[in-house]
């Protein structure tokens, strides 16, 4: 599957957080249960956007047990072509936010897009996670909750997806904060951040959109 949006380093103040449930990990063979949204103006939240959807099968018990959503509680949602048009109506084309969205959340809505659609999910991102590696290389872990909680930022109802967009907000807003006073160098094709590499021919500069950006420049 392709990407198509690109990963952005920098931190923007107009954007949309977003965050799924689900009845497992593979964005192959499970489900979407929950969609939740936060749209984002100048760092002020101004609208959200959230629904549960029915996966029109059982929810695993230790999907159950992680985010609390029951068979009962989906049984009336809609089901993911409402859930998913609602959602891809409400980001527009803002860029997408998210904590571990390159290698979750995005691979469930662009196979949903696609599959549902037959269209493709064009919006940059920002993941969180890559960004608080680089902004907190002090930490040992970079769950969200690890994040919140650096941040004194509070946890309770986490792991469902409208409380984890509000605390992955907050954090995101904070680790913008530290970039400010980062030197971070862009590439100047898709504006990942630049990372020094090494080679047969020693360092170098390379994309971390790569092998998306196969943009390099030597280190002078």
């Amino acid at each position: 599957m392709q990407d198509k949006g690109k990963r952005l380093a920098k931190y923007v103040p107009d954007y949309v957080v977003f965050d799924l449930e689900t009845t497992g990990i593979s964005y192959v063979n499970d489900a979407i249960i929950e969609i939740s949204a936060i749209k984002v103006r100048g760092g002020e939240m101004t609208d959200t956007f959230s629904t549960l959807v029915n996966p029109q099968r059982r929810i695993p018990c230790g999907a159950t047990a992680v985010n609390g959503i029951t068979d009962e509680m989906v049984a009336d949602a809609p089901y993911i072509g409402d859930a998913l048009r609602e959602f891809l109506d409400f980001a527009g084309q803002d860029v997408l936010v998210g904590h571990n969205i390159q290698s979750f959340d995005l691979k469930f809505v662009r196979l949903a897009a696609q599959e549902l659609f037959g269209q493709d999910l064009e919006n940059n991102f920002i993941d969180t996670l890559p960004m608080a590696k680089s902004c907190l290389p002090q930490l040992t872990r970079y769950r969200l909750v690890d994040l919140a909680e650096y941040f004194h930022i509070s946890t309770e109802g986490a792991h469902r997806a409208e409380k984890d967009c509000v605390m992955n907000q907050k954090c995101y807003e904070e680790l913008g904060k530290i970039q400010q006073g980062m030197v971070i160098e862009l590439c100047p094709r898709c504006g990942g951040e630049l990372k020094k590499r090494s080679g047969k021919f020693g360092e170098f500069l390379g994309c971390s959109n790569f092998p998306q950006c196969r943009y390099t420049r030597n280190i002078r």
